[in-house]
C-alpha cells in the first residue's frame, strides 16, 4: 500500500470546506446565545434548554447519517458528493436561524426550536461526510495530520472574518435594527459558505477509499464502536472539550460587555484570538507532527487549561494582559485541535484491524454528535447560570453575582474542563509505536488472506490492552 501525498492546492481546497462551515458555526458559537437572549427575545433560560432538547435529535440523525455516508456510492465518491448536495441547503439553514418573526411569545419559541433544528440537521448532513472524508484523501497518520493542520488554519480563518466583519456588517445592514442586521449578516455568510464548499468539492480526489463491505445494520456499526475502547476515550474527550469551549466562546460577548465594560473592544478581541488560532493550527504540524500524538496532546492541553484559569485573577480592566493571555491560549489550545482530529483517522484504522469495517462515517458522525453533545450541555450551562445569577439581557447594570458568574464561566469553569482532558487522554494507547503495527495490518490485509489477518490483529489487541 503505497503512501498518498497530497498537495497544497488540496490540502487547502479541503479546508476551505471548513472555513464556509465555520463562517456559519463560528456565528452560531460566538453570536446565537447573545442574539436569542438580547436580540430575539427569548428568556436565558429558553435558550439555553433549547440548546440541550434539541440534542436528542442529533442522538438518531448523526449515526444515521454517518451509516449513509459510509454506504454512498456515486461517481464523485463516497463523502465528496454531500458538499455539493448540501451547500444550499445548509447556507439556507443559517440565514432562517438569525431571522426574528413577528409572532407572539409561544410562535418565536416554536420558531426559534424549528430553525435551529434545520440548521443542526443541516450541519449534520454536511460535516460529517466533510470529515469523514479525510481518511479518503490519505491513508497516511502524518499526512492526515498535515491535512487537519490546514483545515483548522482555514476553518480559524473563516471564524476570524466573522469576528472581523460579523458586528460590523450587521451594523451595516441593520442601520439601527439589530434584527434586520443579523438576518441580513447571516445571508451573506451563508451564500459564501456555499462558494466554499462548492470549491472544496472541485479541488479534492478520493484516492484511500475501502472496498465494498458486507451489509451490516447501524447498530450493528454502533455497537462495534461501542466495545472500541480507543473510541470512548475519544467520545468522551470531545464532550468535555467543547462543553468547556462553547463555555468560553458562548460567553465571549458577556465577557467583554460586561466584565470588561469594553463593548467597543468586542471585534478586536476576538480578531486577537482568532489570529492566535490560525497560528496554532498552522504550527501543529510542523512542531509536533513527529512526536507521539497522545502524549504531545495531554501536555499542551493542561497548558491550556492552567493559562484559561489564570485569566480570573487578571484585573478586567487590564486590557494588555488580557489580550496577551487570549493570544497565548489561542496559539495552544488551536494546535491541540488537528491533533485530537488526526486520532479520529487512527481510531478508524485501528476499527478496520479489530472488525474489518471502514466505519469512517460513524466515527466522525458519533464524534460530531458528541461534540454537538458538548455544545448543548455547554450553551444549556450558559443559559441556566446566566438565569440563576440573575442576568438581564440588555440591562445597562448587571448583579455581581451575574459578573462574577460570567467570569468564572469565561476562565475557571473551562480551564478545569481542559486540564481534565489529560486523565481521560491517559486511556488512550494508539501511539506511534500502535500506528505502524496498524498500517502493517492493513497492508497485510489488502495482501493475505482474511486467516493470517485475524492471527496479526489478535496479536495487536494483545498488545493494546498491555
Amino acid at each position: 500500500m503505497n503512501t498518498i501525498k497530497l498537495s497544497v492546492r488540496e490540502k487547502v481546497a479541503y479546508g476551505l470546506g471548513d472555513t464556509g462551515c465555520n463562517f456559519v458555526w463560528q456565528t452560531v458559537m460566538l453570536f446565537l446565545a447573545y442574539f436569542y437572549t438580547d436580540v430575539y427575545g427569548l428568556s436565558p433560560a429558553h435558550m439555553g434548554t433549547m440548546f440541550l432538547l434539541v440534542r436528542f435529535i442529533d442522538a438518531v440523525t448523526d449515526p444515521l447519517m454517518g451509516s449513509l455516508v459510509d454506504r454512498t456510492k456515486s461517481k464523485h465518491g463516497r463523502y465528496r458528493p454531500y458538499l455539493l448536495w448540501m451547500a444550499v441547503p445548509f447556507g439556507i439553514a443559517c440565514m432562517f436561524a438569525f431571522y426574528t418573526p413577528s409572532f407572539g411569545e409561544t410562535g418565536k419559541i416554536v420558531y426559534a426550536y424549528a430553525s435551529y433544528i434545520f440548521l443542526t440537521l443541516m450541519y449534520t448532513a454536511i460535516n460529517v461526510p466533510y470529515c469523514a472524508m479525510a481518511n479518503a484523501l490519505s491513508n497516511d497518520s502524518e499526512e492526515r495530520t498535515s491535512l487537519q493542520s490546514y483545515r483548522f488554519a482555514l476553518s480559524t480563518a473563516g471564524g476570524l472574518v466573522v469576528a472581523t466583519v460579523a458586528l460590523p456588517l450587521v451594523g451595516l445592514i441593520g442601520d439601527g435594527d439589530l434584527q434586520k442586521g443579523y438576518l441580513g449578516a447571516m445571508a451573506v455568510m451563508g451564500a459564501i459558505a456555499i462558494a466554499l464548499f462548492f470549491v472544496s468539492f472541485a479541488n479534492t480526489k478520493e484516492r484511500h477509499v475501502p472496498e465494498v463491505e458486507e451489509k451490516q445494520s447501524v447498530w450493528a456499526d454502533l455497537k462495534l464502536l461501542l466495545s472500541n475502547d480507543q473510541w470512548r476515550v475519544l467520545f468522551i474527550v470531545n464532550i468535555v472539550l467543547l462543553t468547556g469551549v462553547v463555555l468560553k466562546g458562548a460567553t465571549t460577548m458577556y465577557y467583554v460587555n460586561t466584565v470588561m465594560g469594553r463593548g467597543d473592544l468586542a471585534t478586536l478581541f476576538m480578531v486577537a484570538g482568532m489570529l492566535a488560532a490560525i497560528a496554532g493550527a498552522m504550527l501543529s504540524s510542523p512542531l509536533f507532527g513527529k512526536y507521539n500524538k497522545p502524549t504531545v496532546y495531554r501536555v499542551l492541553i493542561v497548558i491550556s487549561g492552567v493559562i484559561s484559569m489564570l485569566m480570573y485573577a487578571v484585573d478586567p480592566s487590564n486590557v494588555t494582559m488580557i489580550f496577551a493571555i487570549t493570544i497565548v491560549l489561542g496559539l495552544v489550545q488551536t494546535a491541540t485541535t488537528p491533533i485530537l482530529w488526526s486520532m479520529m483517522s487512527d481510531v478508524v484504522d485501528y476499527e478496520k484491524t479489530r472488525s474489518n469495517r471502514s466505519l469512517s462515517g460513524m466515527v466522525f458522525s458519533t464524534n460530531l454528535f458528541a461534540i454537538k453533545l458538548g455544545i448543548a450541555l455547554g450553551g444549556a450551562a450558559v443559559g441556566w447560570i446566566l438565569a440563576w445569577s440573575g442576568y438581564v439581557g440588555g440591562a445597562e447594570v448587571q448583579t455581581a453575582e451575574a459578573v462574577n458568574s460570567i467570569n468564572l464561566l469565561f476562565t475557571v469553569v473551562p480551564g478545569v474542563m481542559f486540564a481534565s482532558l489529560a486523565v481521560f487522554m491517559m486511556f488512550y494507547k494508539l501511539d506511534q509505536q500502535k500506528l505502524k503495527q496498524i498500517k502493517a495490518l492493513l497492508e497485510l490485509d489488502a495482501k493475505e488472506p482474511a486467516q493470517e489477518v485475524e492471527v496479526s490483529e489478535a496479536g495487536l489487541k494483545v498488545q493494546l490492552s498491555q
